[in-house]
């Protein structure tokens, strides 16, 4: 079972910073094998990613961050944002060793209970079917688009309410 907190960063700054480089790694990859990553992408992540990865502290110094655990090991995290009255959820990961435990779930239930009868946004790739299950199991709804990045799934949840 997963066990969500909010990220301690004199303890969970490692761990923050191994699961923003696991996701944004996978996202990079995800977006080069489907083509839409930038023209003239590499291997590597793009240097707009890297503050997130050093200093993850520092780069969500606007944002909750919750970890999730599984017999005490960092499972998966998310960053939660309040921004003009409204919330935006971002970097909601799951490590994929982990998955199928209700890690996701768990991340995603712990942001919202931050949001209470507030609106709530996020952004999801197309080709991650479960995770746009998940957000619709908790009221989401696809929403017309605020990123101009093909292949982005834009959703909100109008009300702090399933």
């Amino acid at each position: 079972m997963a066990v969500v907190r909010e990220a301690v960063w004199s303890v969970d700054t490692r761990a923050v910073s191994d699961l923003i480089h696991a996701y944004l790694v996978q996202t990079e990859g995800e977006k080069r094998e489907r083509q839409h990553a930038d023209p003239g992408a590499s291997e590597s992540l793009p240097e707009r990613y890297r503050h997130e990865v050093h200093d993850p502290q520092d780069a969500y110094t606007d944002s909750t961050v919750l970890v999730a655990e599984v017999d005490r090991r960092a499972a998966g995290v998310v960053a939660v944002r309040v921004l003009e009255g409204q919330v935006e959820i971002k970097r909601l990961w799951a490590d994929p060793d982990l998955r199928g435990l209700g890690v996701g779930s768990a991340l995603l239930d712990a942001a919202l209970a931050l949001a209470p009868g507030l609106p709530v946004r996020l952004s999801v790739w197309e080709w991650r079917a479960s995770a746009i299950r998940l957000y619709e199991s908790r009221g989401f709804r696809s929403a017309p688009s605020w990123e101009d990045r093909p292949g982005l799934v834009c959703m909100v949840r109008d009300d702090g309410t399933r």
